[in-house]
């Protein structure tokens, strides 16, 4: 006789890019047992790849591909499968900014970390009064490249992570799309461009939406008391 089935409570939640809600389930034993081993490893690709196969697994909605999904999607998601999985809160061991030495245990509720907008973010580039860039979100599968593999120069990944988000460049009367182009051509582009026009695109990354949430620590051996920024995926699992 075949054991029954035992069906998972099922979960709505709005992407923070698109505002498109979707269907999630928690994860199972089977998955909570791959992100183990991924966490175990200490390898930060292997848990960017078990965070992936976990959120692909769990999401409910038909045609959400998780490769096409922004970074900060990716997290904002995988948090909340986790708190409707394993507790609605996260500790941390957080150090007081203060002496840069203490470290004092918090605990999170899940529910206070969303992912904040920055109001003069842009995906549009204003590169000069001719062309425009049209910006497209990083994906896991470009932040995991970019940011867990080994080998590559710091320049190389930032550039690399340009090239990748480069949805389109145009003016008024023509238009060039980013994926008619190889990745070399791309790069060779971003490396004729102006400082000033460079910092315009990086201006796109560094007010990207992100997952982020300030919490306040006293130092117990001093009484001081500060903010401290939790900005991405892994800092909440530290």
């Amino acid at each position: 006789m075949t054991l029954p089935k035992i069906n998972a409570p099922t979960y709505e939640l709005t992407l923070p890019s698109s505002d498109r809600k979707i269907k999630y389930r928690p994860f199972l034993v089977k998955e909570e047992k791959l992100l183990i081993i991924a966490m175990e490893s200490e390898n930060l690709k292997e848990i960017a790849t078990a965070v992936k196969q976990v959120i692909s697994n769990c999401i409910l909605t038909r045609g959400i591909k998780v490769e096409k999904l922004s970074t900060f999607d990716i997290e904002y998601l995988f948090l909340n499968i986790r708190g409707k999985s394993v507790g609605e809160s996260v500790d941390v061991l957080l150090t007081c900014p203060d002496d840069n030495d203490t470290q004092v245990p918090v605990t999170i509720a899940l529910s206070d970390i969303q992912v904040q907008k920055d109001p003069e973010h842009s995906t549009t580039v204003q590169l000069d009064d001719q062309y425009f860039m049209k910006m497209r979100y990083p994906s896991l599968n470009e932040f995991v490249k970019s940011n867990f593999v080994e080998g590559d120069a710091e320049i190389e990944q930032s550039f690399d992570m340009i090239a990748n988000c480069i949805d389109q460049i145009y003016t008024e009367e023509e238009s060039w799309a980013g994926t008619d182009h190889t990745h070399k051509e791309l790069v060779e582009f971003i490396e004729n461009l102006g400082s000033t026009q460079f910092q315009s695109i990086e201006k796109f990354f560094t007010t990207m939406p992100k997952l982020s949430h300030t919490v306040k620590v006293r130092n117990p051996n001093t009484g001081v008391e500060s903010d401290v920024v939790l900005e991405g995926l892994a800092s909440f699992f530290s």
